[in-house]
């Protein structure tokens, strides 16, 4: 039985396309002068994020971790929204190498979004030099762990205005920021508003084989190219992959395809008794009673989920049609029993 891989929007293998644009990447040697492919890409995504600079890292936590980096000195207090990726799916990077101390906020303002109360509230007021000092907010839009949930702009501006205000630097875990925008439809940049840094993941939905993008200022993203290096992540000939990366953002017209099939995936559902939210990207959350027998389940008939507490995770994404997603409702009906909370 041909699997249909739910698990997330990186299972994604590259296309003819990227391949051939791969193989005849203009290249050059990235530590010792800009690989020629790769400054077109970082050019090409900081315009769509409306900021000065860019630069590619191999990987979307590299480049949390590198903005964490920079905003924060040791013994510095961090918020993030309750289950943020950079608080529970980074290894405590955050902590360990930026050497931040992580406070999480509850979703008070909605899924994945505390309020700007709260961001005042956390900061604070400076207090004697014993006293911890808190120096950064990080965001994520949109937020994986509550289902894909968008920030709507105006909140956006809201919580990056309580920031400001109790001056703290920000930092948006923009992994996704790309199907927020699709959502709202808004360009990229109308998510980054106020924002010190932002990274950004092309292999999230966009079917990069690897890569992600941190921008902000030039200075930002000078002192963020020292740090990259530090941190084992000068490549010479990264051209090769970010060529990959310009045909990935092609495919951003798209994205809201990837939408159209996970809410077909959660009507569906609804019409199995099963409680699943409507999803406002391309993330579907389904609580369910026993997620590691609805995972041996689904697992045997060829869908293929990831366990998020207690419930499940389906991502579609470029490489499914919707006709993958009526044959994966066809194989989940005999098995809606086992998704029924109730």
């Amino acid at each position: 039985m041909r699997p249909i891989d739910l698990r997330s929007d990186t299972v994604t293998q590259p296309s003819k396309e990227m391949r051939a644009a791969m193989a005849a990447a203009e290249v050059g040697d990235d530590v010792l002068e800009q690989d020629p492919t790769l400054a077109r890409l970082e050019g090409r995504v900081a315009d769509l994020l409306g900021l000065e600079a860019a630069l590619w890292v191999p990987s979307g936590c590299m480049g949390n971790l590198i903005g964490l980096m920079l905003h924060l000195k040791r013994g510095d207090r961090f918020l993030a929204p309750a289950q943020a990726h950079v608080l529970g799916a980074e290894l405590g990077t955050g902590a360990w190498l930026a050497g931040g101390m992580p406070e999480a906020l509850a979703w008070e303002g909605g899924p994945g979004r505390p309020t700007p109360a709260q961001v005042t509230k956390a900061a604070g007021a400076p207090g004697p030099y014993y006293a911890l000092r808190t120096t950064l907010l990080c965001l994520e839009n949109t937020h994986n762990f509550a289902g894909g949930a968008v920030t709507p702009q105006a909140e956006h501006r809201a919580l990056v205005a309580a920031a400001k205000a109790a001056k703290l630097a920000v930092h948006l875990d923009g992994a996704r920021i790309w199907h927020a925008a699709a959502a709202l439809g808004l360009p990229p940049s109308a998510l980054t508003e106020g924002v010190d840094t932002v990274q950004v993941c092309l292999s999230k939905g966009l079917g990069a084989p690897m890569g992600s993008l941190l921008a902000g200022s030039q200075a930002a993203i000078a002192d963020a190219r020292r740090l990259r290096k530090m941190l084992g992540g000068g490549v010479r000939q990264g051209g090769v992959v970010g060529a990959a990366g310009l045909v990935a953002l092609d495919y951003l017209p798209r994205i809201t395809e990837d939408h159209a099939k996970a809410r077909r995936l959660a009507e569906g559902l609804r019409g199995f008794g099963v409680a699943a939210p409507v999803p406002e990207t391309n993330i579907l959350l389904v609580p369910v009673p026993d997620a590691p027998a609805a995972l041996a389940a689904l697992e045997g008939v060829g869908v293929r989920v990831l366990p998020v507490g207690s419930a499940i995770r389906f991502i579609p994404h470029r490489d499914l049609e919707m006709a993958d997603i009526e044959e994966a409702l066809r194989r989940l009906e005999p098995l809606a029993h086992l998704l029924r909370t109730a």
